[in-house]
């Protein structure tokens, strides 16, 4: 497997991240373990993470592993915004629950360090000011090495930056935005922010739970039984197959199927490699629970889509602009 730097950063990650959302939840501790020991043995380094996950029951599963690996070739990342319980306080960006969720992820990781210490989502009850200080400081105090934003609008995204550069403060050093063949959106605004900012886009959702993944046909009346999309339709998540049955999926997953065809790859496969070619992508976090899909899934990297490939995805993947954006886009054109 290939290195990347993350963004302007000196920290190389691999090509491929591995995310432990279901660790704990869909995936036991010790497939789980199982998992993370294929991974690195593929040549992977970058284990993302989060403490809302299973109310940090991942981090704990990511901790037992990490006990019997050596911490310094491990890029390990998570992440803190959401509600950890029914106090007031356990949640946001605030600086009181920064530094108590740090201390908490540190504890259940089993280490004295995070090397990419994530804000999971805006808060708009915080003052930017206030998160962005506390994430400094975390970094001059050594507890984490670097700093990145996850769900994040452009705008937000831009104004956190020139927050730390004006006052001098570590800034972002990635994003984790979703992003995939079913959600460009992304591009709108974020990709370029990143491009222009140095920052390392590390994508989460590359097959969009799974509706990239092959399984998902036009043939279908329902998802199938066991799959990760019937558990989004019972717990109302947003990769239901409500929300994506509809003819713009199909016809991404019709020319998915087409290129995965004709280059002798599984579906699941060119969609990675086709996150992995785009502009400012650094790694594409791989959600996994058994070692079949993590196989599959590895079989993303060490190759490249043809151009004319890469361009039939792009265009059944593409939607409309919205405004502004198009008519930013047709001024353009009119220069």
């Amino acid at each position: 497997m290939k290195y990347r730097f993350l963004g302007n950063s000196g920290l190389k990650v691999s090509e491929l991240g591995l995310g432990a959302m279901t660790f704990g939840r869909e995936t036991s501790e010790q497939d789980s373990h199982r998992l993370m020991d294929r991974f690195v043995e593929a040549g992977g380094n970058f284990i993302d993470t989060a403490d809302v996950y299973s109310a940090g029951g991942s981090e704990k599963v990511v901790g037992t592993w990490l006990k019997t690996k050596s911490r310094s070739s491990i890029i390990l990342a998570t992440k803190t915004r959401y509600p950890m319980s029914a106090d007031p306080n356990d949640l946001g960006l605030s600086r009181k629950h920064i530094l108590d969720a740090v201390d908490a992820s540190l504890k259940r990781l089993g280490t004295d360090y995070i090397d990419l210490y994530q804000v999971h989502c805006w808060d708009s009850k915080t003052p930017l000011e206030e998160t962005l200080s506390t994430l400094n400081a975390l970094v001059q105090s050594g507890k984490v090495r670097y700093i990145g934003a996850s769900n994040f609008s452009g705008w937000q995204l831009q104004k956190a930056l020139e927050i730390s550069r004006r006052m001098g403060w570590e800034p972002f050093r990635s994003l984790q935005p979703q992003y995939n063949l079913l959600c460009r959106s992304t591009e709108w605004e974020l990709v370029d922010v990143c491009l222009n900012e140095g920052l390392g886009l590390v994508a989460w959702s590359p097959l969009r739970g799974g509706w990239l993944s092959g399984k998902f046909t036009r043939s279908l009346a329902q998802a199938p039984a066991g799959s990760r999309i019937e558990l989004a339709e019972e717990k109302g998540w947003d990769e239901s197959w409500s929300n994506y049955n509809n003819e713009y999926t199909w016809q991404v997953i019709d020319a998915l199927m087409v290129v995965a065809e004709e280059t002798g790859k599984t579906p699941a496969q060119v969609a990675i490699n086709w996150l992995l070619q785009r502009p400012a992508v650094t790694a594409p976090i791989l959600g996994v629970r058994t070692m079949a899909q993590l196989e599959d899934n590895l079989g993303g990297a060490g190759w490249a889509l043809d151009p004319q490939l890469v361009e039939r995805l792009d265009q059944a993947s593409d939607v409309p602009l919205p405004y502004p954006y198009n008519e930013i886009a047709g001024a353009q054109l009119r220069r």
